[in-house]
């Protein structure tokens, strides 16, 4: 984990001084871990320079505007980076569990969804996908732990509950999502649920590879951007 946060630490330093953008998106099944690899990544970058964006729960949203609104209000600036939790993923699932999205208006959701992608990585921006699963057995124990420990219970929503009953119905869902947003300039990983540290170890390892990636590995050129310094004493 030190090697991990350290290659994150770096990366990012290389994305703030030549002003890239990251975009990353956190989806996975209630308690995989996803806010633990989420303490772990931001607390390996400068906090100045990244920003955590929470959209709530559909009936949050404002059905005047439309349903990627939200979303747009918070990409990233010139080296910055930020994280989705949760995501425009979420919203999408919701609605059609909800039986709010007809097939015909999933997939136009799922296409809307892939140009707005398109559209930032032809801006520059590096977009990472990361799904947190896990088996249904391993879940009800996380829920059960959260249930005897009464600091846990704000975790334990209605929509967590919800989840957990139609898992058969969400998992198809899912894979409708993967099979038709998993593209070549924003693929999908799936990380490993089930163990919370190596949840959070393969999250950072994906992260930290893409980032190297994408990142120059050298700042870039002296130019009008450096402010000279000049030192005076006085008398």
């Amino acid at each position: 984990m030190r090697s991990l946060r350290l290659r994150l630490a770096q990366s990012q330093l290389s994305q703030i001084v030549n002003r890239r953008r990251v975009i990353i998106i956190l989806e996975g099944w209630v308690g995989s871990g996803k806010k633990t690899a989420l303490r772990r990544m931001v607390g390996s970058w400068d906090p100045c320079n990244v920003d955590t964006v929470c959209v709530g729960r559909t009936a949050n949203h404002d059905s005047d505007r439309h349903w990627l609104a939200p979303y747009w209000a918070n990409l990233p600036g010139a080296g910055n980076t930020a994280i989705f939790y949760p995501s425009w993923y979420r919203r999408i699932a919701e609605m059609r569990l909800d039986g709010k999205l007809d097939d015909k208006q999933f997939a136009r959701a799922c296409d809307e969804i892939n140009e707005f992608e398109a559209q930032q990585r032809d801006h520059g921006t590096l977009i990472v996908k990361l799904f947190f699963h896990m088996t249904a057995d391993r879940q009800a124990a996380v829920m059960r732990e959260r249930q005897s420990d009464p600091w846990m219970h704000h975790l334990l929503s209605p929509g967590a509950a919800e989840a957990m009953s139609r898992r058969d119905d969400l998992i198809a869902i899912i894979d409708d999502i993967f099979a038709q947003t998993d593209t070549r300039w924003a693929p999908w990983t799936v990380v490993n649920g089930n163990d919370e540290a190596g949840a959070s170890i393969q999250s950072l390892d994906v992260l930290a590879a893409a980032l190297e990636k994408a990142m120059p590995t050298s700042p870039p050129a002296d130019g009008e951007t450096v402010i000279p310094f000049r030192h005076s004493r006085a008398g």
